[in-house]
């Protein structure tokens, strides 16, 4: 899987993991030079506090929030996943996500 801003990729794995139709990088994949960390927060129920990114790629304006990650998923949410998805990230807000 890629994802891409404005055709920069800022994710590539063959190693996402699926979750509620959205993938999840895995931490080493992702092209942090792309990211800058965001103060926004939201709760899931079942996977916990999720913390975001702004997407800022060259010449463009910022994509604020555009990513995401749980940093200490909720007990149990891992057994529910059948992984560890600790600090992957997921894209959204027009960030284009599809096969490699």
């Amino acid at each position: 899987m890629k994802a891409t801003w404005n055709n920069v990729v800022i994710a590539e794995s063959n190693e996402t993991i699926l979750i509620e139709g959205n993938h999840y990088f895995p931490p080493e994949s992702v092209m942090t030079t792309y990211l800058r960390p965001s103060q926004h927060t939201t709760t899931c129920i079942w996977k916990g506090e999720a913390h975001y990114y702004d997407v800022v790629v060259p010449e463009t304006e910022p994509n604020n929030n555009a990513a995401w990650y749980y940093p200490d998923p909720k007990a149990g949410s891992v057994e529910k996943v059948s992984q560890d998805f600790s600090n992957y990230v997921a894209f959204w807000k027009g960030i284009i996500v599809a096969s490699s």
